[in-house]
């Protein structure tokens, strides 16, 4: 029951939150859109009707002035001083304000042309200074590429040089040997045979020496040992070049990135600087076809016979 009771009341307060939101609706719209001056029959009701009434006569060009009112005669002008004194001041008024739009007009006219002129020396100075700015970068990786290769020739040529001094020292070591070898001495114990260093006569040989077998395997360690070296040479040459090229490649393509970059700042402000220039051009084109379009209204014919000459 208590249960119950609570429900009630809530349905019961809910009910009065509906009715009263229900009238509110119902008081606003009849304010809003039943008002009585929106009836049909107001007018017949109106207290301020008199009030809203138009007077009888409001000037010599009212139309209600019929010829059977007596209100209006032919050849009467009675605000004709008036008349003509605000159309004089209207006069010189429309002679002012088409100085003052001229003067403004040829004002903005001028601002406009100073104004695309300072863009274009802007625009050509940033122009000019871009392309300096490539002509510096591309004299700087010439120069870098002629000093990379500048350097490679001349260690070509000490190579070169290393590699004739080292074939000299081998020839006159090999002569040496030969003029003191046993063959050239006629060194009795000598068992070397003609048809190369590495056969002996066998009717003459009496067998290698432990010096000799000593002297062979120290030849073939220090053979070993040169061969590793020059392996590691063209290796570390190798690996060098390899990141001189990479180096190189490198700041070609950081470079060409910057020109990129460059190119399309220049790019997205000339176009910024076009777009800004057609809305200016279509603004003033837009301006100059309002103030200089004078189409006349019904009130500058109602000017004429208005007298009797």
């Amino acid at each position: 029951m208590r249960q119950n009771d609570k429900i009630a009341c809530i349905l019961e307060g809910r009910e009065r939150r509906d009715r009263k939101s229900l009238c509110k609706a119902i008081s606003d719209f009849q304010q809003h859109f039943q008002r009585p001056e929106t009836r049909r029959e107001f007018d017949l009701s109106d207290p301020l009707a008199l009030k809203k009434d138009l007077p009888a006569r409001q000037s010599d060009n009212d139309i209600r002035n019929t010829v059977s009112g007596m209100q209006r005669f032919m050849g009467e002008d009675l605000n004709f001083c008036e008349r003509k004194k605000f159309q004089q001041e209207q006069s010189r008024e429309w002679s002012l304000q088409q100085q003052r739009e001229w003067e403004n007009a040829r004002a903005y006219q001028r601002c406009a042309e100073d104004l695309y002129v300072k863009t274009r020396l802007q625009l050509d100075e940033t122009a000019k200074h871009l392309q300096n700015l490539e002509s510096a970068t591309r004299r700087a990786v010439s120069a870098a590429v002629k000093e990379f290769n500048k350097s490679q020739a001349t260690e070509s040529l000490e190579r070169k040089i290393q590699e004739k001094k080292q074939e000299q020292e081998d020839n006159l070591a090999e002569i040496s040997n030969l003029l003191r070898g046993d063959l050239l001495s006629e060194n009795p114990q000598q068992a070397a045979s003609s048809f190369g260093p590495h056969r002996v006569v066998p009717d003459r040989w009496k067998g290698m020496t432990q010096e000799q077998l000593e002297q062979i395997r120290l030849v073939q360690k220090q053979q070993v040992q040169e061969k590793l070296r020059l392996q590691e040479e063209e290796r570390q040459r190798d690996m060098d070049w390899d990141r001189r090229r990479v180096q190189t490649a490198r700041a070609a393509l950081l470079m060409e990135r910057q020109q990129q970059r460059q190119r399309r700042d220049l790019r997205r402000a000339l176009d910024c600087n076009n777009l800004s220039l057609a809305k200016e051009q279509r603004a003033r084109k837009k301006y100059m076809e309002e103030i200089c379009t004078n189409q006349p209204t019904e009130d500058y014919f109602t000017q004429f016979n208005t007298r009797s000459r």
